[in-house]
């Protein structure tokens, strides 16, 4: 027993090196150091197409690399390829589960995958001889629900999962590459930084993680979130990470500094993020909340 109180204290030792660390170097915050930039107008959004097909909760999107096509995924049981300037199906698959969570887009376009409950990433390949997409690979290996996966490329893709990893898969051989171990709580969202070299996760332990998808290595944590973290995204220059969470906040972490450079919140607002993007520039923030506003 003497032992373990030895190393939490050497362990708070630590974090609190780590902490005075940040603090020496934070200088500035996000906001200062934009002060003399002008405001963005008032933004006018306006609906620009209405995709209808689906017969259920639509529970993930995800934009392909074109911004033109995109493939969504609903509990009515069909993963829909869809034409954004036409409004077309492209593809309407059939799942073997509807009890799915997530979706996405493979970067060169040839591929979709998906996965909720059933615990499986499937892959269909989207560029078929034969017309009508099937499942090209299920990927088993997860102990918990899938909450999200993203793409590397045509035969590498990463899943996160209510087990608390995320995998890196070979989807040619449907194995398991690396497994990404680190939080305590379910993994509910990843995100590729636009270089494919890293990845970030976040979790329902109220952190988020910096992975290095060549070694398997976790690189940085950032906390400071008060509850789970539903929702993460890099930068478009891929040096910070947003985060959203249950705590009603989104907060943007920057890589180099290593630490919280911004915080978005409202007293008004109490309800969870569920989703976070940012606009091309990087300028805009957009946040989607439990109460169905954006």
């Amino acid at each position: 027993m003497a032992e373990m109180e030895q190393l939490k204290q050497e362990m708070e030792a630590l974090k609190q090196q780590i902490a005075e660390a940040r603090k020496a170097v934070c200088d500035s915050s996000l906001a200062q150091v934009s002060g003399g930039v002008d405001a963005v107008s008032r933004i006018q959004m306006r609906t620009r197409r209405t995709l209808r097909g689906h017969l259920a909760k639509i529970y993930a999107m995800h934009w392909g690399t074109d911004s033109r096509l995109l493939v969504s995924a609903s509990q009515d049981g069909k993963l829909i390829v869809w034409d954004s300037y036409s409004t077309n199906k492209m593809h309407a698959i059939p799942l073997r589960s509807s009890w799915v969570m997530t979706c996405c887009y493979a970067p060169s376009g040839n591929c979709v995958a998906c996965g909720g409950l059933d615990n499986m990433c499937s892959i269909y390949n989207l560029k078929t001889r034969e017309g009508n997409v099937k499942v090209n690979r299920e990927l088993a290996g997860h102990n918990g629900y899938l909450s999200c996966c993203r793409f590397l490329n045509d035969n590498e893709i990463i899943t996160s999962s209510g087990d608390t990893t995320c995998i890196l898969w070979d989807i040619e051989t449907g194995k398991e590459k690396t497994a990404f171990l680190g939080h305590s709580g379910d993994v509910m969202s990843l995100a590729v930084s636009p270089d494919f070299s890293l990845f970030v996760s976040g979790a329902c332990d109220a952190s988020a993680k910096l992975w290095d998808i060549r070694d398997g290595r976790c690189r940085q944590t950032f906390l400071g979130h008060e509850s789970d973290i539903n929702a993460i995204c890099f930068f478009p220059s891929g040096q910070a990470v947003c985060t959203g969470s249950d705590d009603a906040s989104c907060r943007i972490f920057d890589l180099r500094a290593d630490q919280e450079v911004a915080v978005y919140a409202s007293e008004g607002v109490l309800c969870g993020i569920t989703s976070v993007a940012f606009s091309r520039s990087g300028r805009l923030l957009l946040a989607g909340y439990d109460d169905f506003n954006c």
